[in-house]
């Protein structure tokens, strides 16, 4: 395991990479922590950004080319900020299974599902753990 091809590339990649690594983290704590409390709320809104300058970063990544510039991904990328507000919207309404559904989506699959599939052989995520 090595940062060298992360650190070696452009800074778009690594702000969304760490951005993503950080609200990996950031989320799994949240899933596992008491909800509602004042830290829930505060590490929420910091893992809200983090999911804005992930989905915000990803239209500056042109790695994958379907539709002129872009990708399937970036479909996740509209989808997520949208999510979000629905999300955080349904939490000040106090429908928190609106919420709770809304934000363990967008873990699973703005966060996990989209993970691995950085870890295919060849993008630089899969060198970073494995090796060129």
């Amino acid at each position: 395991m090595s940062l060298a091809p992360l650190l070696n590339a452009a800074p778009e990649i690594q702000l969304h990479a760490f951005a993503a690594m950080a609200a990996f983290a950031l989320g799994a704590v949240q899933l596992a922590a008491p909800k509602g409390t004042l830290p829930h709320r505060t590490l929420g809104w910091v893992w809200v950004v983090l999911m804005l300058v992930i989905s915000g970063s990803s239209f500056l990544i042109h790695g994958i080319k379907m539709w002129g510039p872009w990708s399937p991904i970036h479909l996740l990328s509209v989808l997520t900020p949208i999510t979000l507000v629905m999300a955080v919207l349904a939490a000040r309404a106090h429908r928190v299974h609106a919420h709770k559904t809304a934000m363990i989506s967008l873990f699973a699959g703005a966060l996990l599902l989209a993970g691995l599939f950085t870890l295919v052989p060849g993008r630089i995520m899969h060198d970073v753990l494995f090796g060129s």
